[in-house]
C-alpha cells in the first residue's frame, strides 16, 4: 500500500504557498495570529526561511514547519528575547548557553491540521524526524525557538528535553499566554532521547516505524545540493503550535 502522506525538506512553488497557507490556519486557530500579524513578525527573515512539510497527494498540507538559518537578521528567537517580556541580551544568553549562532537553526513555528493530530497519524513525528536529520546532514549544532508551553510538553514528551535559554522564563508572547525561550544541542538532546525513551528515539531520531508517511532519502535533505530560496511570500510567528 502507498503511503497516505509524503514528507517534503526546504518546499518551493505551489507547495510552498500551500505550507504558509497551513502555517497561517494553525496559527490563526491556536493563537489568534493573522496574515499581517506573522507577515510583520518574520518578513525580515523571509531570505533565511525554509521550510519543512506533510502533504497528502492532492498537495494540501497537513503539517508545517518554519525554520530560520543564520544569516544577516540574525536568530529570531535571540532578538525577541531583547524584548518585552523578557528584555534580555540574546546574544549573551546564547554565549552563557554555549550556543555557536554559525551552527544553530531557530525552529519558529510548527504545526499540524487539527484533523491530522495524533500520535497514530505520524506527521509531527515525520517533522521532528526531518529536523533531526536534516541538522545531522547540515552540520547542524543546535536549536534555539520560543516554544507555547503546550508545544514544550509535546516535544519533552517526544523526548526532547529543550533548556531554558539563561535570564528567561515563560511568558506570554505574540498571543500564547505561556511561552518560553529555549534551545538544545542536537547531540545532547539525541543522546538523552536515547537513553531515557528508547522507542521513541528509534522511531523519531532514526525514524523506523513512521507509517503512513513517504520520507525521503539523505539527499533530499542536503543543502550543499539545492539552491538559496531567495524570499517567501509571508510569513509565520515565532512561537509553536502545539502538534
Amino acid at each position: 500500500m502507498n503511503p497516505l502522506l509524503n514528507l517534503h525538506f526546504d518546499v518551493r512553488d505551489e507547495l510552498l504557498d500551500a505550507t504558509l497557507d497551513c502555517e497561517e490556519s494553525v496559527f490563526l486557530e491556536s493563537f489568534g495570529n493573522t496574515r499581517n500579524q506573522l507577515e510583520e513578525e518574520y518578513g525580515p527573515y523571509n531570505d533565511q526561511s525554509l521550510f519543512i512539510a506533510v502533504s497528502d497527494d492532492s498537495g494540501l498540507v497537513v503539517g508545517a514547519c518554519r525554520i530560520i538559518r543564520p544569516g544577516s537578521r540574525g536568530l529570531k528567537t535571540l532578538n525577541d528575547v531583547g524584548r518585552q517580556p523578557w528584555g534580555v541580551d540574546g546574544m549573551r544568553s546564547a554565549r552563557a548557553a554555549g550556543i555557536d549562532i554559525d551552527r544553530t537553526w531557530d525552529i519558529a513555528t510548527i504545526g499540524v491540521r487539527r484533523q491530522y493530530r495524533g500520535p497514530r497519524l505520524m506527521v509531527a513525528m515525520a517533522m521532528y524526524h526531518a529536523i533531526m536529520r536534516s541538522t545531522r546532514i547540515n552540520d547542524v549544532a543546535t536549536a534555539t525557538a520560543i516554544l507555547d508551553s503546550a508545544a514544550f510538553q509535546v516535544l519533552a514528551d517526544a523526548g526532547y528535553l529543550f533548556t531554558t535559554l539563561p535570564g528567561t522564563a515563560p511568558a506570554p508572547y505574540l498571543g500564547s499566554e505561556s511561552s518560553i525561550p529555549v534551545y538544545g544541542h542536537w547531540t545532547g538532546l539525541a543522546d538523552a532521547q536515547r537513553r531515557m525513551f528508547p522507542e521513541l528515539y528509534r522511531l523519531i531520531t532514526l525514524g523506523i516505524g513512521i507509517d503512513g508517511v513517504a520520507i525521503p532519502d539523505d539527499e533530499a535533505f542536503d543543502l550543499q545540493r539545492k539552491p538559496i530560496l531567495v524570499a517567501v511570500a509571508s510569513d509565520g510567528n515565532g512561537k509553536e503550535a502545539a502538534a
